[in-house]
């Protein structure tokens, strides 16, 4: 079968599609043709060993942790799903969505797709709703709080933004000009452009006094110091990136990442098949523009999902 691959650590330039042999499902675990996968930023950090000191992958290596397809074989121990069910599934450090075929965990982290959502609109949903919903579990924002989302047009980013909006908060949003009115439609009460403007001191005019709850997906460690200015004192910071446990007048910070409790891949699916959680796909490209994908992903700023589609 086709896939992309990485030989070794290094820059995304350096992966090809290559022949590699078709996997065989284990104990646990389900064989499925792959119909669209997603990137994420984890995809990048596991590539060039960004991350190799606490997630050490094995070479060669296919990346894509997102994956939708039909289930073409299953592995023993595994009741949940049968040959010819369409299923998502977050895939984690073991990856592998960019190939024809795709070894999937059968475990909380895959679930029966719905019929109505498209593979590309599936593809889209699993890190980045999977991360927006816990960040979001522990941000804990009310109703008619004020909430601040950094990174609001990227994929987990617009799930945050939308997840935000239905606790009955009120969400100010981070954009570049071309995308405000995107993150309006997502739900956003308001947008700040971070190319023109102060971050900080537009969040402090917009709730003076300070919003009750940042939400920052873009900075880590002490750069999350100035979004954490925005919040009023005693005010709640939650990131998926590593940074401190708290900051100045009595701020304080918690950090999570993707996360798959039972059942939650299967709500998230439905609510998105249902029309209330909207997957905004910014790009699509074909499985043979794979390679061009990954590096207009590592180089451009894209909103939203990309997707790649077989």
């Amino acid at each position: 079968m086709k896939a992309l691959v990485a030989r070794s650590y290094g820059p995304v330039e350096n992966l090809t599609l290559a022949d590699v042999p078709k996997p065989t499902p284990g104990p646990g675990h389900v064989l499925v043709r792959t119909e669209a996968s997603a990137l994420n930023a984890i995809d990048l950090a596991l590539i060039t060993g960004a991350v190799k000191d606490h997630l050490p992958i094995q070479h060669p290596f296919v990346p894509g942790v997102d994956v939708t397809g039909v289930v073409e074989a299953v592995g023993e121990g595994v009741s949940r799903f049968s040959v010819g069910d369409r299923i998502l599934a977050w895939n984690g450090v073991p990856s592998g969505g960019l190939a024809e075929y795709t070894l999937v965990q059968g475990a909380p982290s895959a679930a029966l797709r719905p019929a109505t959502l498209s593979p590309a609109e599936s593809a889209g949903l699993p890190t980045a709703a999977l991360t927006a919903a816990a960040l979001i579990d522990e941000a804990t924002p009310r109703a008619d709080e004020k909430v601040l989302v950094v990174g609001a047009s990227g994929g987990v980013g617009s799930f945050v933004v939308q997840l935000a909006k239905r606790t009955g908060a009120k969400v100010l949003a981070t954009a570049r000009a071309d995308e405000e009115d995107l993150l309006r439609r997502l739900g956003a009460d308001a947008t700040v452009n971070y190319q023109t403007s102060d971050v900080t001191a537009e969040a402090l005019r917009w709730a003076p006094g300070g919003v009750d709850v940042v939400i920052d997906l873009t900075h880590a460690g002490p750069a999350l110091a100035g979004a954490a200015a925005a919040a009023r004192p005693g005010g709640r910071l939650a990131s998926p990136l590593m940074g401190p446990s708290a900051f100045d007048r009595g701020v304080t910070a918690v950090y999570t990442g993707t996360r798959t409790p039972a059942g939650r891949l299967e709500v998230l699916a439905a609510q998105a098949a249902e029309g209330h959680l909207h997957v905004e796909i910014g790009a699509r490209y074909s499985f043979t523009d794979a390679p061009r994908a990954l590096a207009d992903y590592a180089h451009k700023h894209l909103y939203g999902k990309v997707v790649i589609t077989f």
